[in-house]
């Protein structure tokens, strides 16, 4: 099996991706992940939108499962097989708020216990790093800024990638609020 990273936005596919894809017989992903993958994926080849993610690891070795963003980062990457890389959201919402990579800590909020991630990020920043939290549709960006020092800058990071990407930035006092269920928020001093 191969895990292949379509990118978190349209346009980020990779040439190794597309390549990945070009040569499949058996495709499963999110419909965001196909439609991504869209121009990619050759005639005749036979395309299923996942439907329960448990059964993924029973996929046929030869099956291509499309990964939104980069497999590895919150993806898909803990499946079997190869994994080919994608444009993440946090390489986007790094370049485009020109802060290094190496300064990052990654916190995922996604699905899971925002109480504990929120505590984690705090952490991370009072430690002077900053933070690249994956949110979900239910994460509070006011609870978060409310547990991190009144200095700390928040920028919340929707829809990279997309025509209607939108950066907004405030800082723990005055935190941006999302219009949207897709974003990320990134924390700490930059």
């Amino acid at each position: 099996m191969k895990v292949v990273g379509v990118g978190c936005g349209p346009g980020m596919l990779t040439a190794e991706a597309a390549s990945a894809i070009a040569g499949a017989s058996i495709i499963y992903g999110s419909a965001r992940a196909i439609a991504l993958a869209h121009d990619a994926i050759p005639p005749g080849c036979e395309v299923h939108e996942i439907a329960d993610y448990r059964s993924l690891r029973s996929l046929p070795s030869h099956a291509v499962v499309l990964s939104t963003g980069d497999p590895m980062l919150a993806g898909l990457g803990y499946l079997p097989g190869e994994v080919v890389p994608g444009i993440s959201s946090l390489q986007v919402a790094f370049a485009r708020l020109k802060i290094p990579l190496t300064k990052v800590a990654v916190v995922s909020a996604h699905g899971k216990d925002h109480a504990r991630a929120v505590a984690e990020a705090r952490e991370e920043v009072i430690a002077g790093r900053v933070v690249f939290l994956i949110a979900d549709p239910t994460f509070s960006v006011g609870a978060f800024a409310a547990a991190l020092p009144p200095e700390t800058r928040l920028a919340v990071c929707e829809d990279l990638g997309y025509a209607a990407e939108r950066i907004t930035v405030g800082t723990a006092t005055e935190p941006p609020a999302p219009r949207g269920d897709l974003f990320v928020v990134v924390a700490g001093a930059f």
